[in-house]
């Protein structure tokens, strides 16, 4: 299991935590569990190799000194000037025997017939919501559209969950669909064409009368 090292905060003051920011630190909480909330600090760098390794819904050793507890990722805060500077986080304590609600991401696979027939494949849901315990966290939810053909959909009551967990959505509701080919229509604006001009004879207009002006 993946192990992240984290400091306790003790100075709680704005300056404090923009200090800790500059210095490569995340301020944190830890909490859950029926266990002492602590608010720490832990080093940019290794919480994002951490979270490469384990996942977002990854089981995370975390050491503040002597304590060590097993978490999850719970929430953060980004920096919406530096979208991938993480500016806080906050981790809950794992009950390995109580399920917990979860956010997974949705693998699309295959593809689908009804695109090689010229429909167009649409993700409506990106990552689907699940209750289940900390262990049996899915690292995605793959949805393969190898058989889908034009017209037809995947919705969360066809999805496959094996028994170790149950979605937090209707079973209507929609995943992936393969759309109709798009048709462009031809519009008629409905206008008069105008009569054309009359034609030319010797590189001049035809009298009506057939004869030439003097």
């Amino acid at each position: 299991m993946t192990v992240l090292h984290a400091n306790e905060r003790t100075d709680f003051k704005r300056s404090s935590r923009t200090k800790i920011r500059q210095e490569g630190l995340i301020p944190a909480v830890v909490y859950g569990n029926n266990t002492e909330n602590k608010s720490i600090a832990v080093n940019s760098k290794d919480f994002i190799k951490t979270i490469r390794e384990t996942g977002r819904n990854g089981i995370i050793s975390l050491e503040i000194g002597s304590d060590k507890r097993k978490v999850m990722l719970y929430d953060y805060q980004i920096d919406p000037l530096k979208s991938e500077e993480f500016i806080h986080l906050d981790f809950h304590v794992v009950n390995f025997k109580s399920e917990i609600d979860v956010d997974v991401n949705v693998n699309v696979t295959g593809n689908a017939a009804g695109v090689k027939d010229g429909g167009v494949l649409q993700q409506v849901l990106h990552a689907v919501s699940i209750k289940v315990l900390p262990n049996d966290v899915p690292d995605a939810i793959e949805v393969d559209v190898s058989e889908l053909n034009v017209n037809d959909t995947i919705t969360i009551g066809d999805l496959n969950n094996s028994g170790k967990y149950t979605f937090n959505h209707e079973e209507e509701e929609v995943l992936v669909s393969i759309l109709p080919p798009r048709v462009e229509e031809v519009v008629d604006s409905g206008e008069v064409q105008e009569p054309s001009e009359p034609e030319l004879v010797d590189g001049r207009e035809e009298n009506k009368d057939n004869t030439e002006e003097a």
